[in-house]
């Protein structure tokens, strides 16, 4: 496991995959294609198409010449391989070799196939263009969206290989090898997915971190997700409580409602039928605060959570749980535990 052969292919390995994935200390050290080519990419602020233009292209040609940079490196590493010799290096070299100069070969000339045109051709430049007037071309949207990435008012947010940015009129994700771009007016969102992260750290509520699929009405236009940190929706406190609510009234006693009695609509929301009934089970019938009521169910879940929730000191979250309040009809007390769903 010491062989200079294993130590250069562990290391190579390593310095492939952060190379490509690029993590934080990569970044700071420079070692992207951005910073190692920024004399020729430009700025992105000056030129945010043609920057991108240049940035997918070069970032396709690095990395696909990494299994050709394994090679070479192994030619020094495994010296007594003779890979330098093709006649003499093994088969499996010889068709590795053959892999790793492919791939550069296909890149260089999808990148030429773009280039065609003054970059007419790139994939960017073919969604920019299905946003072009019959008078203009792509170049003209080109420049609009060029002129929006430079106010200060853009939003931006996200990993250098996922990048969101959202201007006055264009969402646009920026990936390792493409430029996503949809008009604001045409595109129709839709969330496919959430995560619940750890308590965040100026607030004592989870952070909700959400999936956006971003689709354009625009015909050609691929789809695509955004994943933002920015991109949040905070559950109020009602909600939370709501939720919670719920989950202890599942655990408590049922209700069964007899057989000459039906149910009716929820008299809060006249949306669903009433599923509680308020019975005393906290305690003995007279022990305690709560009291007996003797109201038919006239609840849905739902609207009795908000009835308790409302109840309580908005200040004194912590007590909520505890706390008893009048029933909503007949004003007898009761707690958590006295809600019953009826079956």
């Amino acid at each position: 496991m010491d062989s200079p052969e294993v130590t250069f292919t562990l290391a190579y390995l390593v310095f492939a995959v952060c190379f490509v994935f690029t993590p934080t200390e990569f970044h700071s050290a420079g070692l992207t294609v951005q910073n190692l080519l920024s004399g020729w990419l430009g700025s992105e602020d000056a030129a945010f198409v043609p920057y991108h233009l240049r940035r997918t292209s070069a970032t396709l040609l690095c990395h696909s010449l990494l299994p050709l940079g394994y090679y070479v490196g192994m030619c020094f590493a495994a010296s007594e391989k003779q890979l330098y010799s093709l006649g003499q290096a093994p088969e499996a070299w010889r068709l590795f070799l053959l892999l790793a100069v492919t791939l550069p070969t296909i890149a260089s000339t999808l990148i030429y196939y773009w280039s065609c045109d003054q970059w007419a051709r790139h994939p960017l430049a073919r969604t920019l263009a299905l946003y072009a007037l019959p008078q203009s071309g792509w170049r003209a949207v080109a420049s609009s969206v060029n002129t929006e990435f430079r106010r200060i008012d853009k939003f931006a947010t996200g990993a250098p290989g996922a990048r969101v940015i959202v201007t006055d009129t264009w969402v646009m994700k920026v990936t390792t090898y493409r430029v996503h771009a949809a008009r604001q007016q045409d595109v129709h969102l839709t969330v496919t997915g959430s995560r619940q992260h750890a308590l965040s750290a100026d607030s004592s509520l989870p952070v909700q971190l959400l999936t956006i699929h971003v689709a354009s009405a625009s015909p050609g236009v691929r789809a695509f997700d955004i994943r933002a940190a920015n991109v949040v929706i905070h559950q109020s406190l009602g909600d939370l409580f709501l939720e919670t609510f719920a989950s202890l009234v599942e655990v408590n006693p049922t209700y069964s409602v007899p057989s000459s009695q039906e149910l009716e609509a929820c008299i809060g929301c006249m949306q669903t039928r009433a599923s509680v009934k308020l019975v005393k089970t906290c305690q003995e019938a007279a022990e305690g605060e709560c009291q007996q009521c003797y109201c038919r169910p006239m609840w849905c879940l739902t609207c009795m959570g908000k009835w308790f929730a409302s109840r309580q000191d908005p200040q004194r979250p912590d007590t909520w749980l505890a706390s008893r309040v009048p029933c909503p009809t007949c004003r007898a007390r009761f707690c958590i535990l006295d809600v019953c769903a009826v079956r």
